[in-house]
């Protein structure tokens, strides 16, 4: 890879603990106010401050890159008002390729602390539109993240890895979608009011469910959760007689023992004339009678269920890691090749501004010659020349752009320069 010390410095989940980060993200203004400064230093060229809950990192074109790493780390210290040795070993640092692998494994969600979230693409987007935006970035910058997007769409179109749900809630709705196949007109009733049972409804209501209602011993706050849901409250005591309206039952209470017995599962399965019901027991300990699941059209699933079901997707996401590794490999070594026929531009503009200044000589020489001509045709000698010079000069320089990109490419540009005399 050519010279393009390209840099990234950061911290994320795995090296820094919580309380730090959050020290040091940036907000809009900041990060705004930052990528003036970073622009201000002789030594950065470009700049592009990423700032999430999970990491915050800055990725830099610089004039040298050992220089820039200790700037880097240096202005984030000075930023936040933290000395350096309170933060020296949560950093990371990559130069060049290890910087570009870093990124490309950062967008397509391999470095997320959930392995192919979706969420890390939009904020990676945003922080690319906002530095390019406030001028931050340049040629280079601006290639490698609009090449970060496209790594990151080929991983989500050619593996698996965002697909089997890796969290319990979402595993809960994956489990409800293939008994119910069109969740829209189906009905949910959350029995207690737990984070998570909360975050499976909005799963749900993000698959089409519209009708759902919460029971909570504390009515105020079984009304809370119905309004932020749009659903309807049921009082504690009423659940039971509204049982066998519920397609899915999501139960996460802090009962010390069981809530739903199988008689009255049976109940409510006799009034929906056996329709199918889905039990989701989140509670610990458990709110549901293992018993249900011995009835007729009844599901039922406990925590140790899903998180057997998550284990198993989270297994199967990291073999689409695999995968997605071998692509963004790849990736990086057509980077890598763009970057290195860089190297071969200023010789073709160099190579390009002689012949033409030739060409003009030449041409002033042949038309003082020829007073005669009419401008038209003095026009067309002129159109003719430029011709001859581009087809003389496209395939040499699409050739000597492919070279570049070998372990000869070197080799090739000064042979071109000697030829040509371009450094004299």
């Amino acid at each position: 890879m050519a010279e393009s010390n390209l840099i990234m410095v950061g911290v994320n989940h795995k090296t820094t603990p919580v309380e730090l980060r959050e020290k040091l993200a940036f907000t809009k203004g900041k990060i705004e106010d930052s990528t003036e400064k970073l622009g201000s230093f002789p030594e950065v060229e470009e700049n592009l401050i990423i700032s999430t809950c999970n990491r915050v990192e800055i990725y830099a074109r610089v004039k040298n890159v050992d220089q820039g790493i200790s700037r880097l780390k240096s202005f984030i210290c000075d930023y936040h008002e933290i000395p350096l040795d309170q933060l020296d070993n949560h950093f990371y640092s990559y130069c060049e390729e290890q910087t570009v692998e870093h990124l490309f494994r950062v967008s397509s969600s391999l470095d997320s602390m959930v392995l192919g979230e979706s969420q890390i693409l939009g904020q990676v987007k945003d922080a690319y539109s906002l530095a390019k935006s406030l001028r931050g970035t340049g040629i280079i910058l601006n290639q490698l993240f609009e090449k970060a997007f496209n790594v990151a769409k080929r991983i989500r179109e050619e593996t698996g890895i965002a697909e089997n749900a890796v969290s319990i809630s979402s595993a809960a709705v994956d489990l409800a979608r293939k008994i119910f196949d069109d969740l829209e007109t189906h009905t949910v009733m959350l029995v207690g009011t737990g984070e998570m049972a909360e975050l499976a409804a909005k799963h749900l209501m993000s698959y089409g469910v519209k009708t759902i209602y919460v029971a909570s011993r504390t009515y105020e706050r079984a009304a809370s959760l119905a309004k932020t849901l749009n659903g309807s409250a049921l009082d504690f005591d009423a659940f039971k007689d509204e049982l066998y309206r519920a397609d899915i039952v999501i139960s996460s209470t802090a009962a010390p023992k069981f809530i739903i017995s199988k008689d009255m599962v049976e109940r409510a399965i006799h009034q929906r004339k056996n329709r199918p019901m889905f039990f989701i027991d989140i509670a610990v300990p458990r709110d549901i009678a293992p018993e249900v699941n011995d009835l007729e059209n009844v599901f039922l699933y406990d925590i140790d269920d899903l998180q057997a079901v998550v284990n198993a997707n989270m297994v199967e996401r990291q073999r689409e890691a695999e995968l997605a590794a071998e692509i963004i490999r790849v990736e990086v070594d057509k980077f890598n090749g763009w970057m290195d026929s860089l190297d071969a531009v200023p010789t073709i503009i160099e190579l390009r501004k002689r012949a033409e200044r030739i060409r003009r000589q030449e041409m002033e020489k042949a038309l003082k010659k020829m007073p005669h001509l009419s401008k038209e045709d003095e026009n067309n000698i002129h159109q003719m020349s430029i011709s001859i010079v581009n087809k003389l000069l496209h395939k040499p320089t699409v050739n000597l752009k492919d070279k570049t990109r070998s372990s000869e490419g070197q080799t090739y540009l000064k042979a071109i320069r000697d030829l040509f005399h371009l450094d004299d």
